[in-house]
């Protein structure tokens, strides 16, 4: 299966599950071989066997929105532990472990890092790579702006200052991986944050 990122210290595979077209990516340790599965979000046969494949541990989830973790009681009945962020952890039907904003998720000799992002939902949870350029930001950015928070005023604006205070922070090349759709960066992104708010979605 062909990767979608690789640097010298991680490997990041994506494949698209589900009616939702969800991306779904396992991050690897390139050193060690070990690995996290982010999103558990659809088609459980197609995701164990990339699990058991590219020696995947645990799963990490985004957000508790149903079509980011259709796979989770399948993924757990195959052994794998599941963590999702405190403030989302009773909309999954089980989970294992919380993660917590700032949270250090070791894999290998790579360092994942929990950022708490609310606005889409309560306990959205993004993950940089200490060293790597890459941000999973799950439903909370995407390419031309932040994820839906169905008209709500309140939960737009939470969703703008945590993506200008926790995302648009970091490194203009830094390459974010949504939970749908296309990459893109930091840098392409920051600049619309005010089109963004003035369009009030």
């Amino acid at each position: 299966m062909a990767l979608h990122y690789e640097d010298a210290q991680v490997q990041i595979t994506k494949v698209v599950v589900g009616p939702m077209v969800n991306n779904v990516y396992v991050v690897r340790c390139a050193e060690t071989g070990a690995a996290v599965l982010v999103d558990a979000a659809d088609e459980p046969d197609v995701l164990l066997p990339l699990c058991r494949d590219l020696g995947v541990g645990d799963v990490l989830t985004t957000h508790g929105h149903r079509d980011h973790i259709q796979a989770v009681p399948a993924v757990r009945q195959a052994g794998h532990r599941v963590g999702v962020g405190p403030d989302d952890a009773e909309m999954l039907p089980a989970h294992d472990f919380e993660i917590a904003d700032g949270d250090v998720v070791e894999v290998g000799r790579l360092r994942l890092h929990a950022v708490h992002t609310p606005g889409h939902t309560p306990g959205s949870t993004c993950f940089t790579i200490e060293g790597s350029p890459v941000v999973f930001s799950g439903d909370t950015l995407f390419p031309g702006g932040p994820g839906s928070t169905r008209g709500n005023a309140t939960n737009f604006a939470i969703i703008i200052d945590s993506i200008e205070k926790r995302l648009f922070t970091l490194p203009d090349d830094t390459i974010v991986l949504p939970g749908h759709g296309a990459d893109t960066t930091i840098g392409a992104e920051r600049p619309h944050l005010q089109e963004w708010v003035d369009r009030g979605w």
